[in-house]
């Protein structure tokens, strides 16, 4: 198994010129209108992500709508040209393949079940607020995590101190923030799923596997070749961990950690906030 400390890779040549100039605006913690206004864009040779080909590659697109759903509605993607580490070392999320074995924290390979797809075209003036990558900037979240820009739909859960926390509650505006590729450029998003819901390192960041909950993968444009290869079979799997943020789902997983709603406590979103943003300031020129 490679190292995480050597994230070398083969890099597409077209990932340093798809984006366009652009600029952080807002810094919400949280809440989908902060989320909405904190978008941001960055040089393409700071990117370094090919954010999708569309239909060239035969894959199915939607228009503005939201990625594939995971767990507690939210979806759990990997944008385009994100290493994932097998143990085969790190490989691009779009050259995984079913059978492929992934890495897990612990060291130990589990072997991919499936892999969703979806592109994302641009309908209108504004994309949906729900479709834009969020990126968590190089080292956002300590001083070796990520090893690179790390981009996730805004759905999608780190696991950080034991919870999953999706990455839209974590937005700052500077080191975690959405972006938005250039005019006329799509998003092409990847859901890695195995047996069950797992963690698994992308960019040497802990984050979570596509969680399966009865007919939710059906929300991708190949949804058909998991059809295929697996019947009419609905699994709903349980939750590697407990989710944070957003709403009622945010209570109930805090009264499964055992945190009494009438005891003055430390919120775990709120401590990770807290953690990224000292962080940002020592990243900070």
């Amino acid at each position: 198994m490679s190292s995480r400390k050597n994230p070398k890779r083969p890099r597409n040549a077209a990932r340093r010129h798809f984006l366009g100039v652009a600029a952080a605006a807002g810094a919400g913690l949280a809440g989908l209108a902060a989320l909405a206004m904190a978008i941001s864009t960055s040089p393409a040779s700071a990117m370094g992500r090919l954010w999708g080909r569309g239909d060239a590659d035969g894959h199915g697109d939607s228009h503005g709508s939201a990625p594939g759903g995971g767990y507690g509605g939210g979806a759990n993607c990997f944008l385009r040209g994100t290493a994932i580490l097998t143990d085969r070392g790190e490989k691009p999320v779009e050259d995984l393949r079913i059978n492929d074995c992934v890495t897990l924290p612990d060291g130990s390979a589990r072997p991919i079940k499936w892999i969703g797809r979806q592109v994302f075209k641009k309908s209108g003036a504004l994309w949906h607020k729900d479709v834009i990558p969020i990126r968590v900037s190089r080292y956002a979240l300590d001083g070796h995590t990520p090893h690179s820009d790390l981009y996730l739909s805004p759905g999608h859960a780190l696991f950080l101190d034991g919870v999953f926390i999706r990455v839209k509650e974590l937005v700052n505006g500077t080191t975690i923030a959405p972006v938005i590729p250039a005019d006329g450029m799509p998003i092409e998003y990847y859901a890695v799923m195995l047996d069950t819901h797992e963690v698994i390192l992308a960019e040497g960041a802990a984050a979570e596997t596509f969680c399966l909950k009865g007919s939710n993968h059906e929300n991708f444009a190949n949804f058909a070749e998991y059809t295929r290869l697996y019947g009419e079979e609905r699994t709903v799997m349980t939750s590697y961990a407990p989710v944070l943020g957003g709403g009622w789902m945010h209570f109930k997983a805090l009264i499964l950690l055992g945190v009494s709603p009438l005891v003055p406590v430390r919120d775990p979103v709120r401590d990770a906030c807290e953690k990224i943003n000292a962080r940002a300031k020592e990243l900070s020129p």
